[in-house]
């Protein structure tokens, strides 16, 4: 029986000892042992991180509890120096357990699939590149409907230009 699958988000904004935000993020797949790597995306920054991330998403085959493995994770962040910090701020490194082959989890502050990554696009546009099939638990959708619906909100125009 082969092990669970993890989709995972990784991004990076600030160097480090690997180089650049793209350099870091390529690490850390490779620290991770990733099956499958996206593209990377850069992205504009939300909230006080100022600047923009180098963001991608990876597959990953583990046998662990997703306890287990969010806390390898965690270990994986601190190795590549990320401290605690503000929420939404720069970071060396992010890790981000976004989808588990195994469906719905929820125990020990961790939730999966990721509360927000319906409404990211950093996360869905990469994820929907290596796997594009994977079904939402919660909403039945797929990552590639998940991503074009949210491509497909546009801000309307309250004030039309005046002729």
């Amino acid at each position: 029986m082969a092990p669970p699958i993890y989709a995972i988000a990784l991004g990076s904004n600030r160097r480090s000892r690997h180089g650049s935000p793209a350099d870091t993020v390529k690490a850390a797949a490779e620290a991770l042992g990733v099956e499958r790597l996206s593209a990377l995306h850069s992205t504009t920054a939300l909230g006080p991180a100022g600047r923009g991330f180098t963001n991608a998403a990876a597959l990953v085959s583990s046998a662990r509890d997703p306890a287990d493995f969010l806390a390898e994770l965690k270990a994986i962040e601190r190795s590549f120096g990320r401290r605690p910090g503000r929420r939404w701020g720069p970071r060396v490194l992010d890790l981000d357990i976004i989808l588990w082959s195994e469906g719905f989890y929820e125990a020990q502050g961790l939730v999966i699939p990721h509360p927000s990554f319906r409404e990211r696009r950093f996360v869905l546009d990469p994820l929907a590149e290596i796997a594009p099939n994977w079904r939402d638990p919660l909403t039945g959708l797929t990552v590639r409907q998940l991503s074009a619906g949210l491509a497909a909100r546009r801000p309307v125009d309250r004030h039309p230009p005046r002729a």
